[in-house]
């Protein structure tokens, strides 16, 4: 027994916490198992560290200190080689002149201290910490992978390249490689530690200088310090994750995607991987997804009468619900909350993705596959035969698939959907822009929402910044409509808890226009996305930039992080009450911008049918199906006889019978006017068509204008 350990047996005796005779059993073990008495006794229970800790400082006159508000700088980290500190078990916290500060969990004996002394060449000075603040601090600083590497890297003989007969370099097995123990424990503590850390993505990119290993963390990539030695099992370590993803370890030319599942701790994690190739290797992004996620409304972020406005729109029969934002935006999350929110037993809820993202219980998800022909559009038309009451479309990406997205939503379905768009009005926009009619994204179409991420400040160290700059607190002030001395901004010192960032998590801010009639009057006459927003928060709607403030006043994020996410077109609208003449747009102008049709009087004959159950058609006294004939007919839409009363805002399936060829065209329609052409039960009704696809209507202008011309 060292000296050390004497001292401190003495003193345990002396305090009444053990007595000699349990001692004894605990030096013998220590000394057989060559652990530190410390550990043995903190093994038992026998003494909390706590008390350990304040027992050495007493006897040895040694500070205790919490490593947690501590950080290293990076160049004392990178000038202490991590073989050392991981083997002697000390973090290092600071040189002064020739002495190097070094946190314990136990005292270092004589002979340590020497031996420290001499492989770094500083003095050394002792204080105590937590054992496992110390693991932690290791963890973060040096990364896990480092110890590992260095061990790979010292087991291995270093042999100069053999060359075969021939000239041709041996070639080393990297399959056997990635097998090998050690390269897979360091690819686990890879994922391990991106976990820990609330990494959602792992980033390692091989460049000519060596290797990147970075970890998104709360939507920032941090760089990780990994040992230049890596780049030498870059090859294993990527072999190694296409083996646990099932790729081909041979390709290296073309990029591969697979997924792999991990168990960490109690929870499954599903891991996306994606390899691209590089001039120097292949570069590797591992997405780490749970399994199982417990999605909530009140924890979106949203303001409490946002959420009740989102609360009506999940609730409502039919109609579509287009979320809008970039890549990484949350919009999949928000989707997967409002979907949770209504997933019961009563409803059927269908989705196809690309890719699926979250797993849920009660759902059916389908996963597009375009090397099979399974894109969203052929998805959609084979979702409907299975009967579904919600359906989410993972993107609207072409003019096929929002077609049949809004015949779906006018046909008494509830549909959720995503668009690449900046804001929520430029949603509307992009919709006409690909080539869906304005009446019809008007009549299906039930909210815009767009949104993004910010970071969330530390509760453990947030604060109040008395010196943000006046000019700041001004613009939020006067964006918000409010005093200055209503503005308050707060921050984050930075901690353990967060990894010294100031930010732990993020939260979402939101942008929603509900398509009431005044925005649906701007949509028909195809108004800029500018005078539309415009005219949305002139009704109460809060811009995204707007949320974003209301959120920093309340403590919640940063205004750095609402600038970093939102531009200035967000705020461009801010302040300025829309009048009526700017809302009232030039008719001419319109006129000239509106899509026409050319109107041909002709009798065609056209079947028409209802959109009811024919049980309820039945019980009504009315047939499945009718038989009429137009009064006239153009690219846009119809009149016809109807020897029945239609509701105004009905929809109705056509087979209109064109004579050329004897070809049919087969859409819906809205009943748009109802008449009573001669008071004896004759109706003229009109309808605007809904989802004629490009081909149909632009069959429907030839034969108009071709019979224009010849009558």
């Amino acid at each position: 027994m060292n000296k050390t350990d004497n001292i401190f047996c003495q003193a345990l005796i002396k305090k009444g916490i053990l007595s000699a005779d349990a001692l004894d059993p605990l030096i013998r073990e220590a000394e057989s198992s060559f652990q530190p008495l410390n550990t043995v006794i903190l093994k038992h229970k026998l003494v909390n560290e706590k008390t350990m800790l304040e027992i050495l400082s007493e006897e040895f006159k040694i500070p205790v200190v919490d490593i947690k508000s501590l950080a290293p700088e990076k160049a004392l980290i990178n000038r202490i080689p991590p073989k050392i500190v991981y083997y002697y078990k000390f973090l290092p916290l600071k040189i002064f002149e020739h002495s190097l500060t070094v946190a314990v969990s136990y005292p270092l004996d004589i002979k340590t201290q020497d031996e420290i002394r001499t492989q770094l060449g500083l003095d050394l000075e002792i204080v105590l910490a937590f054992s496992y603040d110390i693991r932690e601090a290791l963890g973060k600083y040096y990364n896990v992978t480092t110890a590992t590497m260095e061990k790979i890297a010292s087991s291995m003989p270093q042999q100069a390249p053999v060359t075969q007969p021939g000239g041709a370099e041996k070639v080393e097995d990297i399959e056997k490689l990635a097998g090998d123990a050690s390269i897979i424990k360091l690819v686990n503590q890879i994922i391990l530690e991106a976990w820990r850390k609330r990494s959602t993505d792992i980033h390692i990119e091989p460049y000519r200088a060596g290797v990147s290993l970075r970890y998104r963390v709360d939507g920032i990539l941090y760089e990780e310090n990994v040992p230049a030695e890596i780049k030498n099992f870059i090859n294993a370590i990527i072999s190694r994750i296409k083996i646990m993803s099932n790729l081909n370890i041979v390709e290296r030319r073309l990029p591969q995607d697979g997924r792999a599942v991990v168990k960490v701790a109690e929870q499954v994690l599903d891991l996306r991987i994606s390899t691209i190739p590089t001039p120097f290797g292949e570069s590797v992004v591992i997405r780490i997804l749970p399994t199982q996620m417990l999605f909530n409304l009140e924890k979106l972020g949203l303001a409490k009468k946002d959420q009740v406005l989102f609360e009506s729109f999940i609730e409502k029969p039919h109609g579509i619900i287009f979320v809008t934002g970039p890549t990484g935006s949350g919009k999949t999350t928000t989707l997967y909350t409002c979907l949770s929110k209504i997933n019961t037993r009563d409803r059927k809820i269908i989705t196809i993705e690309d890719p699926i993202e979250y797993e849920m219980s009660g759902i059916t998800q389908i996963q597009v596959m375009p090397e099979v022909g399974l894109d969203f559009a052929r998805g959609l038309r084979s979702i409907l035969r299975h009967d579904p009451d919600v359906i989410m479309v993972g993107e609207v990406r072409d003019l096929e698939t929002a077609e049949i997205a809004i015949r779906v939503a006018l046909t008494g379905h509830l549909v959720f959907s995503t668009l690449h768009t900046n804001d929520a009005a430029s949603g509307i926009t992009r919709l006409i822009d690909i080539g869906v009619e304005p009446y019809l994204v008007a009549s299906s179409v039930e909210a815009f929402i767009a949104q993004r991420l910010v970071r969330v400040i530390c509760s453990d160290c947030k604060y109040e910044d008395k010196a943000a700059p006046v000019e700041l607190k001004r613009l939020i002030a006067r964006d918000l409509g409010l005093a200055i001395a209503d503005v308050n901004i707060y921050r984050g010192k930075g901690c353990s808890s967060c990894n010294f960032t100031g930010f732990f998590g993020r939260t979402a801010i939101y942008e929603i226009i509900t398509i009431d009639d005044v925005i649906k009057d701007l949509i028909i006459k195809k108004a800029p996305s500018g005078a539309i927003k415009k005219a949305a928060v002139s009704r109460g709607m809060r811009t995204l930039a707007q949320d974003g403030w209301y959120k920093v006043i309340n403590g919640v994020t940063t205004p750095e992080e609402v600038m970093r996410v939102t531009t200035a077109e967000d705020n461009k609208t801010l302040g300025e009450p829309v009048s009526s003449d700017q809302n009232a747009l030039s008719q001419t102008s319109l006129e000239n911008d509106r899509r026409t049709f050319i109107r041909l009087s002709s009798n065609i004959n056209l079947r028409y049918k209802i959109f009811r159950s024919e049980e309820e058609l039945f019980s009504r006294g009315v047939r499945p199906e009718e038989f009429s004939i137009t009064r006239n007919i153009s690219a846009g839409g119809l009149l016809f006889i109807s020897h029945e009363l239609l509701v105004f805002g009905s929809v109705l399936e056509l087979n209109i019978d064109l004579p050329v060829n004897q070809e049919t065209v087969q859409c819906l329609a809205r009943v748009v006017r109802v008449s009573d052409a001669d008071n004896k039960g004759i109706f003229e009704i009109g309808v605007c068509f809904l989802d004629l696809t490009g081909a149909q209507r632009a069959k429907l202008e030839q034969y108009v204008e071709k019979r224009v011309v010849t009558d």
